[in-house]
């Protein structure tokens, strides 16, 4: 996944490789997770405040058929000391249906480190 920085948000389009799938057709939902958590991550380095993620919390909507093009959009949502707040989401590219969304605390970390 490579994500471009639009200046407010993270963005990749994406399709999920055959060899990550859960059920027949199907993307294991633990890559979604993981396609999200990358979505934060790349949103607060974008934005200057890279960090680790501490929380996840996803929500499926639809499941995410192997071959479908998505996008995966992420977004700093506000700073506060050491904590970011993101989010992300991912939709189809053929009709913009969301397929997951998901909100995430990063723990700030130095530049030097990340």
């Amino acid at each position: 996944m490579r994500f471009e920085n639009t200046g407010s948000e993270a963005v990749c389009d994406y399709e999920v490789p055959t060899r990550y799938q859960g059920w027949q057709g199907v993307v294991h939902g633990g890559m979604v997770a993981l396609m999200l958590d990358e979505a934060v991550g790349w949103a607060g380095w974008h934005s200057g405040h890279p960090g680790v993620t501490g929380k996840l919390e996803v929500r499926y909507r639809l499941p995410l058929e192997l071959g479908e093009r998505v996008r995966v959009v992420g977004k700093v949502d506000r700073v506060r000391r050491s904590l970011v707040y993101a989010s992300a989401f991912i939709e189809r590219l053929r009709d913009g249906a969301r397929v997951a969304e998901a909100t995430a605390t990063l723990m700030a970390v130095p530049t030097v480190i990340a």
